[in-house]
């Protein structure tokens, strides 16, 4: 806990707050297993051809991302003070994630405005559940 900060009652919205953060990177995990089954020749052409063309490593950030951030999630709602450091690992690896959309030329030029919004989104959620976490143990909300 930090210093700065007397412990204070747990705030009625947490579980909430906490229960909406596991949906989210449940939903998120549920979209990893779904990109990674999916056999491309089954998509579109310009869907086909961005899957295609995603290096590895945006795959392997992808995983981490949704995988870690599910499992730091759970222990926020478990009020466990590991819940911050993992939910700063899923954040990091979500903008890797979204890294090739401005980096790697066979997908940016593939990507589309949709894409480019729900990277955003995907990215600012993630962070503010990473806030909520950081935000929580220095409440001494988390042990």
């Amino acid at each position: 806990m930090d210093e700065r900060y007397a412990p204070q009652p747990v705030a009625g919205w947490f579980k909430f707050a906490a229960i909406a953060a596991i949906l989210f990177m449940a939903l998120g995990c549920w979209g990893y297993l779904m990109s990674v089954i999916t056999d491309p020749s089954a998509l579109p052409l310009d869907q086909r051809n961005l899957m295609l063309a995603r290096p590895i490593w945006m795959i392997a950030a992808y995983a981490l991302a949704v995988w870690v951030g599910l499992a730091g999630a759970i222990l926020l709602l478990m009020r466990r003070k590991l819940a911050e450091p993992l939910l700063l690992v899923s954040l990091i690896c979500a903008v890797l994630t979204f890294l090739p959309y401005a980096v790697v030329p066979a997908v940016s030029d593939l990507v589309t405005t949709n894409d480019i919004a729900v990277a955003v989104v995907v990215v600012l959620i993630t962070a503010t559940i990473y806030s909520f976490a950081r935000h929580s143990r220095m409440r001494g909300w988390l042990r």
